[in-house]
């Protein structure tokens, strides 16, 4: 699986994509309340999502800091 943005997104709110062979999805990231929402989802199950999130969670920080590093935020 691949978490990734896409450097040129800088101008939207935070958010990852998340790629799972033929699967891809996209999560809104909403620092100030440690939350995310689901953008879109393509071919994925509820399984599949519930996994992303958990992982989005997981290193939901490490996401947060990757983004304003990169965004200069």
């Amino acid at each position: 699986m691949e978490n990734f943005f896409y450097s040129n997104e800088g101008a939207e709110p935070m958010h990852v994509h998340a790629e799972i062979g033929e699967m891809e999805c996209k999560f809104w990231i909403i620092a100030d309340e440690i939350e995310i929402k689901e953008d879109f989802s393509f071919n994925m199950g509820p399984a599949s999502k519930r996994e992303i999130k958990k992982i989005i969670y997981q290193h939901f920080d490490l996401i947060v800091e990757a983004w304003n590093n990169y965004f200069k935020k």
